[in-house]
């Protein structure tokens, strides 16, 4: 049979895809039918534990008894079979680390997550050697905590023993996506993407596999690795345990590389920028590797058929996450959405600037060691004003982001955005970046685009998607915001954040 007939059989007799969306505060999984519409989602928030101020901790059980809980309930949603799932795919919080022993596949410590600071120290160090410059040439990125490589060796410094039997070949390392294999294939599979290894400062990009050197400089040994594959591939296969049948996981890539896929961006020069608990933005920048001179990181932005396609990243670790203090910590919200409400209410006469650097900055300003700030509070500056601030401050954080990609690109003068994630519901939010970005902000039709990628990989995979090009053809527009405030007035707001953030940072800066 030919492999057309065969996607055709398979397209028929198995037409779902389950893409499984492991995020930093919840795990949901989402079915999706051939035609790539959600056909079912099932949602189970995830508890993050703060043992020390900049420590932030995730158990791995509970994300495992999570994702399979998520995964059941879809499916029952759907009201369709396991049997009809053509495929599993998997996206991820990226360089949150697990660490557990082989035998047992028993974590040795909690997973410790993207957004913990306890390695700043640490990287300082090795920044003082001179060696940021060698790290940023092997594998694209900086020396910082967010990197999964000095959470690892923090984990074989610090639990007894762990170092030695790490050594010994009797640990395993993985970023999320690594645990979940494991556990879905019984310890059967010890493997990642390229995308998610590319986050960890130990994989090499242009080589496009593990450095030696890297593993040596952060003092890990190599055979905790897992071995890595393209984003499009049989990673092995779900035991009967999992759904009550074998089911073949076919895709994996990091969150905000899906979503990138999601998007469809796959020309270079196109631009997604996702806003949950952080934003990230990525742009794609093709076979070119390009080094940024302006903070960026280079990264994959995805890799079939083992040719890499690469992207310049901003990372802002505090989006959404900033809606959420507001609601939780000062209790101004009872729940998320009603922040762009309360911010269209503000006094426009007031110049409020929230900087949230809670776990400190990322791009372009890399400073773990800054904590947020508020500046131009009066007496009249209430919850209107303060919801106002930290919508804003992602706006201007995004800019910052924008402007270091046309620094680092000129061919990104011209961009549209992409956009995603829960924030991207609300239109005064979008508005006000189309505004600050003075570009165009397109939000699609569907917002789950990271779930969607991660479905798009596995049903790619296994016959039951077209390839890019076609799937580029399927992506829809629910709404384009394009710029409406005045030049002058762009420029003033966005003077007041440069001002905002160079009093926060720990250090003077350059920016």
């Amino acid at each position: 049979m030919s492999g057309s007939l065969k996607a055709e059989r398979r397209n028929a007799m198995q037409p779902f895809v389950l893409a499984i969306d492991q995020g930093t505060t919840s795990s949901r999984a989402i079915i999706f039918d051939n035609a790539g519409a959600v056909v079912a989602v099932a949602q189970q928030e995830l508890e993050q534990f703060f043992p020390q101020p900049g420590w932030v901790e995730h158990d791995p059980e509970q994300i495992w008894q999570s994702v399979q809980k998520v995964s059941r309930a879809a499916i029952a949603k759907a009201n369709i079979s396991a049997q009809q799932i053509g495929g599993i795919g998997i996206t991820n919080q990226r360089e949150t680390t697990v660490v557990w022993e082989r035998a047992s596949g028993t974590p040795i410590y909690p997973a410790i997550v993207w957004q913990d600071r306890r390695t700043a120290d640490h990287c300082t160090r090795l920044k003082a050697e001179g060696l940021e410059a060698h790290v940023n040439e092997v594998t694209g990125l900086l020396l910082d905590p967010y990197f999964s490589a000095t959470k690892i060796a923090w984990i074989l410094d610090h639990v007894t023993g762990a170092r030695a039997a790490a050594e010994a070949g009797k640990l395993a390392f993985g970023t999320i996506d690594s645990f979940l294999l494991w556990r879905l294939t019984a310890g059967q599979h010890h493997q990642t993407d390229a995308t998610n290894a590319s986050r960890t400062l130990l994989y090499d990009l242009q080589a496009g596999n593990w450095s030696a050197k890297m593993c040596k400089l952060f003092n890990i040994p190599q055979a905790m690795l897992p071995s890595v594959n393209n984003c499009a591939a049989e990673f092995g296969v779900a035991t009967a345990d999992f759904l009550g049948q074998t089911v073949t996981i076919a895709g994996i890539a990091g969150d905000q590389q899906a979503a990138a896929i999601g998007q469809a961006c796959f020309q270079p020069g196109m631009a997604k920028s996702t806003y949950g608990t952080g934003c990230f933005a990525l742009l794609n920048t093709g076979e070119r590797l390009v080094r940024s001179t302006n903070g960026l990181l280079t990264t994959l932005a995805y890799q079939f058929d083992d040719k890499p396609c690469f992207a310049l990243e901003g990372s802002i670790f505090v989006a959404g996450a900033a809606v959420q203090w507001l609601r939780d910590g000062l209790g101004l919200l009872t729940e998320a959405g009603q922040s762009g409400i309360l911010a269209a209410g503000a006094d426009p006469n007031q110049d409020v600037y929230l900087v949230p650097a809670f776990v400190g900055l990322g791009a372009p300003y890399w400073d773990p060691e800054c904590r947020g700030a508020i500046f131009g509070l009066t007496r009249g500056t209430g919850p209107k004003e303060l919801a106002r601030a930290a919508l804003e401050s992602v706006c201007y954080q995004s800019r910052d982001l924008l402007d270091a990609m046309r620094g680092d690109w000129p061919e990104a003068e011209g961009l549209v955005l992409r956009v995603d994630g829960g924030m991207v519901a609300s239109d005064w939010t979008m508005q006000r970046l189309a505004d600050i970005l003075a570009a165009p902000v397109d939000r699609p039709t569907i917002l789950e685009t990271t779930a969607r990628g991660a479905g798009y990989l596995a049903g790619y995979q296994q016959g039951i998607y077209p390839d890019p090009a076609g799937f580029a053809k399927s992506w829809t527009r629910q709404q384009q915001f394009t710029p409406k405030m005045d030049a002058a007035e762009r420029a003033r707001k966005y003077r007041g954040w440069q001002d905002a953030v160079n009093r926060t940072l720990s250090a003077p800066s350059s920016h």
